[in-house]
This record gives structure tokens, C-alpha cells and sequence, in this order.
């Protein structure tokens, strides 16, 4: 069986009057895809951004590893193995491909302000180390000829996978994907599914928020829906897709009707 990675204890969060989260809790064993569903408004990206810094829940708390996962901030996540991307693509426009990757992957390497400005050897073999291994990871999600092209010039299948190698560099524990699939045609998110299944195989922990449940059915070894701030189902998709409360949630209606 395998071990226990993530688990959310009670998670809420309030903005003004308005409860994006109340009461969340789940967990996330190793080496799983999970996925997180639910209609827009949900709360589901709100509980993307308490899990890796963004925003700090207003109760509740994290575990990750069998202990507390005190992030507070962004970075803070990074380092203990989290990464994620957006809904909204975060790449630098200006820089290319290659230099993306080489700015997640600065999370793990030594060389401080001394050796950038000294750029004695173990600098430069470091900097050499970081661009293979961008190059790796170009290589890895399928945009390798793209690697000098600048970011904001690729097309939007390919910033996504960009953005998901960039993620990859910090060399995570856990790998969030919020919307990966989002605005790609039926190809794009056929290859999508390849590669987060790789992602899995290769050692990687996946949590998925998509709106494509045909996607997430079909890929994901547990789901949780998110209502209106709310946990109202966890299980297995094929459990899921036939919960009353689910359906409703989605189409307004009894499973009836």
C-alpha cells in the first residue's frame, strides 16, 4: 500500500464575507494521480494557492511527509518539494524556453552571489549543469527544437508544457497542475494524458485540477469535488461519476432528471 505524501487537515478560507473553503480535508498517498473537480467558484484553485504559499489558510493546516508543511510563501513550498503551474500561464515572455527552465532549476543548485560574481569553476560547471538539464527537460515534455525560442512566441500547447518542465526543475515530490489541459485541442490533451502519466511513472506524485472530467476520469486514480467551498465526494471516478451530489453539482439538477 502505498504511503501517505499530502494531507489536508480542515482547510478553510475566507475572503470578506464570502467562504472560498470551509472544511477541507483529504489526502494524497504517493505516487498517485489525484484529481480536484468541481464547477467554476468552487474553490479549487484557492486550495491550490493555501497549499503551495500563495495565500495562508485561515484554519486548518497541511501535512507533507509526515510532518507539518509550514509554507508561508511561494519558495517556501518549492523547497520542501511542491511545484506547481497555473491556470493563467506564468512564464517570462523574454526569455527563452531553455532560460525558464533554468530559473526553476536555481532552486536546487549553491552557488550564491559570490560565486555569480567571482564565476569561478564549480560556478560555471554548476550554470553548464543547470542548462543540460533544462535541455533534459525540453527534451522530456516534447518542445526540445523549441529551445531557444522566446517563451511568449510559442504556441499555447507548447507554453503549457513549457511551464510544466519549468515546474519539474525544482525536482518535486508532488507536481500540481491547475488547468494543464486548458485551450488545448483534442490531440494536445491526448498527449497531455501521455505525459502526465509519465510524469507518475517517473516517481512524481500528480495533483490535477481540470474541467475536462473526461480527462480526469480517465487518468486520475482518486477524485475529490469541490462545491461551492466544499468537499461533497472523494473516491474512485468510476464511484464518482455516479454520486447524486456530484451530478448535481454539475448539472443543477437530480441524477433523475
Amino acid at each position: 500500500m502505498s504511503s501517505t505524501l499530502l494531507e489536508a487537515h480542515h482547510i478553510g478560507k475566507h475572503f470578506g464575507g464570502v467562504s472560498a473553503l470551509r472544511d477541507v480535508s483529504l489526502t494524497i498517498r504517493t505516487g498517485e494521480i489525484y484529481g480536484l473537480i468541481g464547477p467554476n467558484g468552487a474553490g479549487k484553485t484557492t486550495f491550490f494557492n493555501c497549499l503551495t504559499g500563495l495565500y495562508v489558510p485561515d484554519r486548518g493546516d497541511f501535512g507533507f511527509d509526515g510532518q507539518l508543511l509550514a509554507a508561508n510563501a511561494p519558495h517556501q513550498a518549492a523547497q520542501r518539494g511542491i511545484a506547481r503551474t497555473f491556470q493563467n500561464i506564468r512564464l517570462f515572455g523574454n526569455m527563452s524556453a531553455r532560460e525558464n527552465i533554468m530559473v526553476g532549476r536555481h532552486l536546487r543548485t549553491r552557488a550564491g552571489v559570490l560565486g555569480a560574481v567571482l564565476r569561478d569553476t564549480r560556478t560555471r560547471a554548476e550554470e553548464t549543469a543547470i542548462a543540460r538539464r533544462a535541455d533534459e527537460l525540453l527534451a522530456y515534455v516534447g518542445i526540445a527544437d523549441r529551445a531557444d525560442h522566446l517563451a511568449k512566441h510559442l504556441p499555447y500547447g507548447d507554453q503549457r508544457r513549457l511551464e510544466i518542465a519549468r515546474a519539474l526543475a525544482t525536482e518535486p515530490r508532488l507536481l500540481c497542475l491547475d488547468e494543464p489541459a486548458a485551450g488545448m485541442n483534442a490531440t494536445e490533451t491526448a498527449e497531455l494524458r501521455v505525459l502526465i502519466e509519465g510524469i507518475r511513472a517517473d516517481g512524481t506524485t500528480v495533483l490535477l485540477i481540470e474541467h475536462d472530467v473526461k480527462l480526469v476520469m480517465g487518468l486520475c486514480d482518486r477524485v475529490a469535488v469541490l462545491d461551492y467551498g466544499e468537499k461533497i465526494c472523494e473516491d474512485i471516478p468510476s464511484v464518482v461519476q455516479k454520486d447524486p451530489a456530484v451530478i448535481e453539482a454539475y448539472l443543477g439538477g437530480s441524477p433523475d432528471a
